[in-house]
């Protein structure tokens, strides 16, 4: 590459992407960080182990998060949930691309119709507000139509297409990428050289489609079809809108018209990517542009649908070992369903929870798998057993102890090591049955009119992490509203119990599916013989009934008859159904314990709820307030430390205006502000300093004072006054 230029210059040579520097190993920053011990390497291996597994879980491509830095050596995600969640949608997709294909190919009739009326097929992807998720629907829509129907497509962003002209740019440059073997390409400028040299206008594109397809055919007879290709002959060009809604409506416009008066010679298929709702497309293009599409409409799974998948994955197993606390659970759900409803950021706060889980708690290390915790058990050192008698949940443990056992427990390692395995299988085999018997608390109460314990799943998990769910009063109504249920609901949610506790990790429910069991055959049972009975009863009250015919003996049998109903004795089917909730009720009781009354909960749970809403939700003003007040905070610098509202000639002076500013009123004269400024910059200097040079110093200070002024405006906390020339007005009030 060459250097020369007429002119003084900056030259820039993009890194080649194969050549990429190795970055630190990140077991250095869990050594160095807080909490280091000898075995941070250990904890950070099982971090990216535990990671890893989950990776094949979720439906997150290439996480490469800069946060962990882990993914260097971690494998690629197979995408499995969001593959299969939006199978159907991209199955659909596909299809109607392939329909358009064959008609374009057989010049049927109707394409026929369609090439004289100038429509063009458009498929509009309905994808919800969660822009965020949309780059991975894009990615693997992209992959699908690429394996199975055309290796011409381009994904066409608003940002790059602000006119016309760049959106041909950006789509005959993409374009003619799909056409070229990137991996023979020594150098990307290639590229831009072939894409200037030629005309960006939709006849240079059907010019090269006509090429393109014509080699492809050409190819194609030369090899006497000895092998089949993915891709039939005249394949669509299928050009994406990731999002339509920021697209201008002239651009849109503009490129429907001009692709409609080629749609005979090129084979186009529009993709809409629509956040909003399907009537936006009406909104931006007037009836005579939009009459030119042929519209089909695609809607994919809602979010939420997808939020409670990952969760079901995540948390709701015994697979992984890891678990979140209930705070934290509920600042994750609470920043996806009030901010973006990405099921992506939510994974990346998961994500984040492991790291800071694994990078802050020394005894992480056996959060891990139950036999693996076990081996590690055994080979604590004498710190790391100190750190495990300093848990409180392990302090509370050892109070309910006797005498002896308590100095055994704070005393010997060797006993504490044989405890401690026993306490994590313990905690493990609480998992599997908590799974469990959650999912039959959910069956029971999702179905309740007014849903008391919430319709998601995840609302009764919070529930239960939060307190003992048993002693609310949601809890209570949820049983009054099940001691109603008819016959043919308690059978179904019956029959779903037993099918979830056979399928369960846990061992413990052997005699619990006997007795549903049981109930339902008693439920059986009961049907016969209540048909009877209630034939005879209602036959006998009508002979009563029909016999008295006096007012007076009519009114004293009717309310007899309402007396005996209010006190009438229970019916088999309703002991029988007291029986049932009764039951689920103790199996509640029995394993739905908060997490929190579990003995060395803290190896497993991640509960700092404030250091993941400090990372996540971020607070600019309060960070600035901090920041300029107390510039220690950040920079740690020891001669910035200050008492109180003492204001340190050693700080930034941005951070000395900024306090000069809190002390002012809604107007603050200049003049007085410079005057404080220079007093406290120039606290420390030498009463006998020289006379000579303090026209330059007050020069100084002065520029210092107006760049310092400057910089506050800029960041929002002043503004120029109308009323006074020399004067500036207050923006901010209050703490921050």
């Amino acid at each position: 590459m060459s250097t020369c230029s007429v002119s003084k210059g900056c030259f820039v040579f993009k890194p080649s992407p194969k050549k990429r520097r190795v970055s630190q190993k990140t077991a250095i920053y869990f050594r160095d960080g807080k909490n280091g011990s000898e075995d941070s390497e250990l904890r950070f291996d099982t971090c990216q182990s535990l990671w890893n597994q989950i990776k094949l879980e979720t439906e997150v491509e290439s996480l490469e998060s800069e946060l962990l830095l882990i993914t260097a050596s971690s494998v690629r995600s197979d995408q499995q949930i969001q593959e299969d969640l939006n199978k159907q949608l991209l199955d659909n997709v596909v299809s109607f691309l392939r329909r358009s294909h064959s008609e374009f190919q057989g010049k049927t009739t109707e394409w026929t119709y369609r090439m004289k009326s100038r429509e063009i097929p458009t498929a509009a992807l309905v994808l919800g507000v969660n822009v965020t998720d949309h780059d991975l629907t894009f990615r693997n829509l992209s992959e699908a139509l690429q394996n199975n129907i055309t290796p011409y497509i381009a994904l066409l962003e608003a940002k790059d297409c602000s006119g016309i002209k760049n959106l041909m740019q950006k789509l005959m440059g993409q374009l003619m990428n799909c056409s070229t073997d990137v991996a023979s390409l020594e150098d990307e400028d290639y590229v831009q050289v072939s894409q200037n040299r030629i005309r960006c206008s939709m006849k240079s594109l059907v010019d090269w489609y006509e090429s393109v397809t014509k080699k492809t055919d050409s190819e194609t007879l030369s090899k006497k079809r000895t092998s089949s290709s993915k891709h039939q002959q005249s394949p669509p060009v299928v050009v994406i809108f990731k999002d339509m809604e920021s697209f201008t409506t002239k651009v849109l416009q503009d490129f429907i018209v001009i692709s409609s008066q080629h749609i005979c010679e090129l084979p186009l298929v529009l993709i809409f990517g629509i956040a909003t709702s399907p009537m936006i497309i009406h909104s931006l293009l007037p009836h005579s542009v939009s009459s030119l599409l042929c519209i089909e409409l695609f809607q994919s799974l809602s979010c939420k649908e997808h939020l409670s998948t990952v969760i079901d994955k995540l948390l709701l197993t015994s697979r992984f070992p890891f678990k979140l606390g209930e705070k934290v659970l509920q600042v994750l759900i609470n920043i996806f369903l009030y901010h973006d409803f990405s099921v992506w950021n939510f994974i990346r706060g998961f994500q984040l929870c492991i790291v800071e889980h694994f990078y802050s708690q020394p005894l992480s290390v056996l959060c891990c798998q139950l036999a693996d915790a076990k081996e590690r058990v055994n080979s604590l050192s004498h710190d790391q057993c100190e750190n495990v008698r300093r848990l409180p949940s392990f302090r509370r443990y050892v109070e309910r102890q006797e005498a002896e056992k308590q100095i055994a427990l704070l005393t010997a390692d060797s006993f504490l090591k044989e405890t401690t395995q026993k306490l994590l299988e313990d905690l493990h085999v609480y998992h599997e049955n908590y799974v469990s018997v959650l999912r039959c608390l959910h069956v029971f109460t999702c179905s309740l009119p007014k849903y008391p314990l919430g319709k998601q799943i995840r609302e009764l998990h919070c529930a239960c992490l939060e307190n003992r769910v048993w002693e609310t009063e949601d809890y209570e109504s949820s049983l009054q509203l099940a001691r109603m249920l008819n016959k043919s609901d308690l059978e179904t949610i019956l029959q779903q119990c037993v099918e979830i506790l056979v399928s369960s990790a846990g061992n413990e429910f052997d005699k619990a599916v006997e007795k549903l069991k049981e109930f339902l055959t008693q439920f059986q049972k009961l049907e016969v013989a209540e048909a009877f009975q209630e034939q005879d009863v209602s036959v006998s009250s009508q002979k009563e009934l029909q016999k008295k015919t006096d007012l007076y003996h009519l009114q004293k049998t009717l309310l007899e008859l309402k007396d005996s109903r209010r006190s009438k004795k229970l019916t088999k089917f309703e002991m029988l159904r007291f029986e049932v909730v009764d039951y689920i009720d103790s199996l509640v009781r029995n394993y739905l314990v908060p997490a929190d009354h579990k003995t060395l909960h803290e190896v497993v749970y991640f509960n700092t709820a404030s250091v993941l809403r400090g990372h996540l939700n971020a607070a600019p003003r309060i960070a600035l307030h901090t920041a300029l007040n107390n510039p220690y905070n950040y920079l740690k610098n020891q001669a910035l430390k200050s008492d109180g509202g003492s204001i340190s000639n050693k700080a930034p002076d941005i951070c000395i205006v900024y306090k000069l500013h809190l002390e002012c009123g809604r107007l603050i004269n200049l003049v007085d502000w410079l005057e404080a400024f220079s007093t406290v910059v120039t606290a420390v200097e030498e009463p006998n300093a020289d006379t000579a040079s303090s026209d330059q110093v007050d020069d100084i200070i002065h520029a210092r004072f107006i760049r310092a002024v400057s910089e506050l405006e800029l960041l929002g906390f002043i503004k120029p006054s109308k009323q006074k020339t020399d004067h500036v007005a207050r923006l901010t009030w209050g703490g921050c």
